[in-house]
């Protein structure tokens, strides 16, 4: 609740920033000091130390789980805002809403991480979606940003109509719009309504719009492509892997109860198939970076459904991995692609002579989504076939996806390659010693998580 509550005041204060500061430069100290002192209230509620004590009437439950969510959640962003913070004043004279819309972002995320009410799932999407149709459409001298605004605001619109419409079926099905349904009455499938099934396809439609899942992932190239580099890095990491721990929740209280009526694993294995089928083989053929990451995030959400298949103790602790070995690689990747002038293949020719730095700090964020061994993102891939494996069904799905894993080596190798053994001379935004140490710090930080993720591991258990 602290969390809530803190991100939501701490956008109200940026938002009087926005006249009272005259600096630009002061937002993201601001912005920064507000996200620190978030990540501390989080931590401190985790353990049992809250400032406000709300009664939520049941319809918000937190557990070890989703505070831990919650604080890589913000970590993500706090490391965002500071790696990038400079070129998020460069977009316009508007950047103390740009951080209050971040945080009230953070606000939905928050919510989608203790909803235990399918009305509570409702408010945390639509706070969460909001601010990111603005953020999309920030850059307004760009045709390419408002179209992509445009397209967000109106299929999200419509995906939340079907949200709203698989509510309100379960909600006629079960009579409560709490998660927890009492089955004392025999219904058509041993106490499952008719209506609850097709309420929650539709609920499982809406929710793969939000995660980008095939085949309801059509919005994420042109979105991610037309929106600023700055905040598309923002949100294909945090507000995905938020989407994904609210499906998780789904998926553990009424998926799980209504499989006597529908297969879901069968359902889930279908749409994992497709996802990782149409994001790897497109992410091949393009030829601008930033389109080849929108749909390699497509690819990675295939490989995060793993968690909602599975439904396990390794699903558990591979969302988690996979959720801060995602968020901080492909904030690093967006962060360097930030500072290029070129985003295509070729803009990238020659960059380890001229920048060996940023290269070398790319080229460990790239191996991390690719999966190579001591990186986070290969413990984060691992665990997320283990928790196949220890269902002892749909093995094949395994073989499926190291192949589409090996692909996915393909298209993240081309930029590799072109930094480290194509020449050319690449041109780049002004690059400071600051944000040199930050990436560094970064890729370091990647290769650790990946070498000892009990980092993360143990604020499960202690």
């Amino acid at each position: 609740m602290n969390a809530i509550i803190f991100s939501a005041v701490w956008g109200m204060v940026m938002m009087f920033c926005s006249f009272l500061v005259s600096n630009k430069s002061m937002y993201r100290h601001i912005a920064a000091i507000g996200l620190l002192l978030l990540l501390v209230v989080n931590v401190l509620d985790s353990n049992g130390v809250s400032l406000l004590h709300i009664d939520a009437g049941d319809m918000l439950v937190y557990t070890r789980f989703g505070y831990l969510f919650n604080s890589i959640a913000i970590a993500s962003t706090l490391i965002y805002v500071l790696l990038t913070g400079k070129d998020i004043e460069r977009l316009g004279n508007y950047v103390a809403e740009y951080f209050v819309l971040i945080f009230f972002v953070l606000c939905g995320v928050a919510i989608l991480s203790a909803y235990n009410n399918l009305l509570m799932l409702f408010i945390g999407i639509e706070i969460l979606s909001i601010p990111l149709y603005i953020l999309t459409g920030s850059d307004k001298r760009n045709l390419k940003s408002n179209e992509a605004a445009l397209k967000y605001f109106l299929m999200g619109s419509f995906s939340t109509g079907i949200m709203l419409m698989g509510i309100a079926l379960m909600y006629g099905g079960t009579g409560t719009f709490s998660l927890e349904v009492a089955r004392t009455e025999a219904g058509l499938y041993k106490g499952v309504s008719f209506l609850e099934i097709i309420g929650l396809l539709l609920l499982m439609v809406s929710m793969c719009f939000k995660v980008s899942a095939a085949p309801f992932h059509f919005w994420t190239p042109d979105v991610y492509d037309g929106a600023p580099a700055v905040f598309t890095s923002f949100m294909a990491t945090i507000v995905k892997a938020a989407g994904f721990i609210a499906f998780l929740k789904l998926c553990y209280v009424r998926m799980t109860a209504t499989s006597t009526a529908i297969d879901w694993q069968l359902l889930f294995a279908i749409i994992i198939i497709v996802t990782l089928l149409f994001g790897n083989i497109t992410a091949i053929f393009q030829q601008s970076v930033k389109r080849m990451l929108a749909y390699s995030s497509i690819a990675q959400a295939g490989f995060m459904l793993f968690a909602l298949f599975s439904l396990n103790e390794y699903a558990n602790k591979g969302l988690l991995l996979y959720a801060a070995a995602y968020s901080l690689a492909t904030i690093g990747v967006f962060a360097v692609l930030v500072k290029m002038k070129d985003v295509t293949f070729e803009g990238f020719n020659g960059l380890a002579k001229t920048q060996p730095v940023l290269a070398a700090a790319n080229t460990i964020f790239l191996l991390s989504l690719a999966g190579i061994p001591l990186t986070a993102g290969f413990l984060a891939k691992y665990y997320m076939l283990a928790s196949i494996i220890s269902t002892g069904h749909f093995i094949w799905l395994v073989v499926v996806a190291v192949l589409f894993a090996a692909i996915s080596v393909y298209y993240y190798f081309r930029v590799i390659q072109s930094m480290y053994f194509k020449t050319g001379e690449p041109q780049t935004e002004t690059v400071t010693q600051s944000f040199k140490i930050g990436l560094m710090a970064l890729a370091a930080l990647i290769i650790v998580i990946g070498v000892y993720p009990q980092l993360i591991f143990n604020w499960l258990y202690f």
